[in-house]
Parts: C-alpha cells; sequence; structure tokens
C-alpha cells in the first residue's frame, strides 16, 4: 500500500463471521467485492498466485503475514490478468524492494481492477476456513448489512463452467525453444499457466486451442502429444472438455495437470469430489508410489479424484502424504498420465520437473519411463 487515505472496509463470511481492515488495490463495484474465500500457504510467489487463470471465482487468503515485499513485474504473470475475486493479507507493504520489481503488488491490482482488503486476521480467518471448509463471502467498504447479503448470494465453485470464462478464444502458436525438436503439441487452455507453456516450448511447438475444441479438430493437427492443462472451478460442469478427452484417450498420447488430471479421469468414467478447503500452497508432501521419492509440490485445486471409480482403469501413482488423496495416475491401457499438482511451479524445489521429460519420452517412444534416481539424502 502507498499513503493515501486509508480505506476501511469489511469481509463477512457467508456464515455471519465478520473481519475489519482497509482495502487496498482497486475500489470494488459498488463497494463489494465477493467470491468463494480459500487460502494459500506459499511463502512468496504471490504474483504467480494472483495471476493464476485456476483462481477465478475466488478470493485468496495468503496466510503468510507480510505480502508485496519484492513488488511485481511483467514476467512472473501466468495469465494475462488476474481471474480472482479479490485478495485478502495480513499486511501489504507500503514499499516494495527488489531489483526486478517494476511497480508494486497494490499498483497491480488497481491496474486489473482487482480489490484487496489488509489487516485481516488472517490465522483465525484460516482456522474458520480448515474447520468449516471454504465458503462464500464478500468485502469492501458497503456496509455490513449490504456485505452479509452479497456473501449469501455468492454460488461459490461448485456447478459452475468457470473454464469459460479464461479460456482463450481462438487458437495461437507458441514456438519451440529450440528449433530442432520436431515435436508438435497440442495444449488444451482450460485456463493454461505461462510457465507451463515455457516447459512445453521447450519440447516442441505447442498449439493452444480453446476448451471447445473437438476431438477431430485436435487429430486434425496431426498432434505428437496433447496437453490437457490446469483450470478454474468444478469439472463436471466442463462435460464439453470430457467428451473431447475421451475421444482422444488411445488416440494420441496425453499429459495432464490439475483441472486435466480431474477431465482424463471423468473422461474415463471417473468420479470427482469436492474438498472441504482444498489444497493451495507451495510445500505439499507427494510421493511417487513407485519409488518411493517425496516430492514437496506446488498446488491449487479444490476438487479430487476418486481413485476407488477408476479401479482397473488405471495405476495411482503419486499420493499427497497430507490427506492421502490422489495426486497422480497412469491409464493401464493408453499412452496417458496425469498429475492432480503443478510440476512447472517452482517453490524452492524444482522436485516434479521430471514429468514434462516423462511426457517428452510418451511422445518419442510411447513409454514413459521413470523418475531420475536421488542420492540418498538429497
Amino acid at each position: 500500500m502507498d499513503d493515501r487515505t486509508v480505506r476501511e472496509a469489511a469481509l463477512v463470511l457467508a456464515d455471519g463471521s465478520v473481519f475489519e481492515g482497509e482495502l487496498f488495490g482497486a475500489d470494488p463495484l459498488g463497494g463489494v467485492a465477493g467470491g468463494e474465500v480459500v487460502f494459500n500457504t506459499v511463502l512468496s510467489g504471490y504474483q504467480e498466485v494472483i495471476t493464476d487463470p485456476s483462481y477465478a471465482g475466488q478470493i485468496i487468503t495468503f496466510t503468510y503475514p507480510h505480502i508485496g515485499n519484492y513488488g511485481v513485474n511483467d514476467h512472473d504473470f501466468e495469465s494475462v490478468k488476474p481471474f480472482c475475486r479479490g485478495v485478502i493479507v495480513r499486511e501489504m507493504t507500503r514499499r516494495h524492494s527488489n531489483h526486478r520489481a517494476q511497480d508494486s503488488l497494490d499498483a497491480m491490482l488497481r491496474r486489473f481492477g482487482i480489490s484487496g482488503i489488509a489487516g485481516i486476521d488472517t490465522r483465525r480467518l484460516t482456522r474458520l476456513l480448515r474447520d468449516t471448509g471454504a465458503m462464500s463471502g464478500a468485502f469492501g467498504t458497503a456496509d455490513e448489512a449490504t456485505l452479509r447479503a452479497a456473501a449469501a448470494a455468492e454460488p461459490g465453485t461448485d456447478g459452475v463452467d468457470l473454464v469459460g470464462q479464461v479460456t482463450t478464444d481462438q487458437r495461437y502458436t507458441v514456438p519451440a525453444l529450440d528449433t530442432a525438436a520436431r515435436r508438435k503439441i497440442v495444449a488444451y487452455d482450460f485456463g493454461i499457466k505461462t510457465t507451463i507453456l515455457r516447459h512445453l516450448s521447450a519440447l516442441g511447438t505447442v498449439e493452444v486451442v480453446p476448451a471447445s475444441t473437438t476431438a477431430a479438430q485436435v487429430l486434425a493437427l496431426a498432434p505428437d502429444g496433447v496437453f490437457l492443462s490446469n483450470g478454474p472451478g468444478d469439472p463436471a460442469m466442463a462435460a464439453y472438455a470430457v467428451q473431447a478427452i475421451g475421444e482422444l484417450v488411445g488416440q494420441v498420447p496425453i499429459f495432464g495437470i490439475c483441472l486435466g488430471h480431474q477431465l482424463l479421469s471423468r473422461a474415463l468414467g471417473g468420479e470427482t469430489y469436492k474438498l472441504p478447503f482444498g489444497h493451495h500452497g507451495g510445500n505439499h508432501p507427494v510421493r511417487h508410489e513407485a519409488s518411493g521419492h517425496v516430492e514437496i509440490t506446488s498446488q491449487n485445486h479444490n476438487f479430487c479424484v476418486d481413485p476407488a471409480s477408476l479401479e482397473g482403469k488405471v495405476e495411482v501413482t503419486h499420493l499427497n502424504l497430507n490427506d492421502f488423496t490422489n495426486e497422480g495416475m497412469r491409464v493401464l491401457d493408453a499412452p496417458a498420465f496425469s498429475v492432480q499438482y503443478h510440476p512447472e511451479a517452482g517453490p524452492g524445489p524444482h522436485d516434479s520437473r521430471y514429468l514434462f521429460q516423462m511426457f517428452s519420452s510418451l511422445m518419442d517412444t510411447g513409454l514413459m519411463g521413470q523418475p531420475p534416481s536421488r542420492k540418498a539424502g538429497v
């Protein structure tokens, strides 16, 4: 925050809980910003989190108490703009300091019309969300009654097709980083992150297509592989994508991340369900079942795959060690695999980036291969 006049504000949750704070970022329309309130436990990377399209429809609470200290820059955007509904912090820094910074976080939010509220007891708020689950809320400068009504009226992310709000309108090409890389990858944009495109372009030329693209249209591009991206909301609401993926399984190598993992599972006849408060953070331990290696991963999802609904169709390859939910799978009778977490992210470790090389191997040989071996104690 800068030295502008303090704008008193309040946050009201659907259960009636009230938190007082100060507004930063843009002034919300009508004095109210509403959405589904979730929390993220990252220590850094706030710009990447805020600009991740997977947060469409949600208000992001940062559990780390001091946000904005190193500013923002054009390189770290994960999409063309933020799709989240708002930001909640304990303290927004008044002065940023970093050689890469091009602007303040507050200025970035103002530029894109995103509101934030600071001065919130985020420990209390996080405990509440952990105990009761993610819930709708509203914050702003409007009176408490107006905020309470807005919170009650928020539909949340269940039963809403948010993919249609974030996907590209038309196909575009990301050139291969290495001109010698002859592979062609078709990437479905369900809310794809820029960092994912950087990793894919290291493997070949990437044709990014809208979420509504049919299987026939994809196969007409003669891809060496198909990538299913991350994205927001309820996978059950993207039936058009599920149908296309079902027609592609067995026709071409497939790799899915996050929502792509969920959509692949539904295309195979599996079920998905909503987690109480989701997985949002940069420190979730995931075990690779075949090797026993534990990866520290970045995660951002509210829904999860039920592995029992896919028995006999997939092998579970990765397991979350916090709540033992499904974090990865390999299709038994087709060249396709997926993970629930984000291997492209770098929250400190880069433990999971081998998955892109496994996709490369799958496209070249039809075999996934295994994670690289690690020295004891590393």
